[in-house]
């Protein structure tokens, strides 16, 4: 019922920026949270940042500082600022929310398709 897609990932030198975005649609009735999470080969999937629909945030200790998530709830969209970008930064970013739909009586999660992204000289 709730598709998120994402965008925004590619090939970037280290040291430049990247700006991923994730869009929900579909029957999306509220959102109250929205986040990115990373995952590199044969490793756990991590969390990146989150934001909720009143605008507070979290960040992993290893992205602060670097990273910035925004929203733009008119949107359904999340935003994920990538700065300072490091080798180590390559790796699958999905798209989570957790939404209620219309005619559901609760929330669950949603996972875009991920978008790769790829830091290399």
């Amino acid at each position: 019922q709730v598709q998120l897609v994402e965008s925004g990932g590619g090939l970037v030198q280290p040291g430049g920026s990247l700006r991923l975005s994730c869009a929900a649609s579909g029957s999306v009735f509220r959102i109250n949270a929205m986040g990115w999470y990373r995952q590199h080969p044969g490793k756990q999937r991590e969390l990146v940042a989150i934001i909720t629909s009143g605008g507070s945030t979290n960040y992993a200790d290893s992205m602060q500082g670097r990273f910035t998530i925004t929203s733009d709830n008119t949107k359904n969209t999340v935003y994920l600022q990538m700065n300072s970008l490091t080798p180590e930064d390559t790796a699958v970013y999905y798209c989570n929310a957790h939404v209620r739909s219309f005619g559901s009586p609760s929330y669950r999660d949603y996972w875009g398709q991920g978008t790769q992204v790829t830091v290399s000289s």
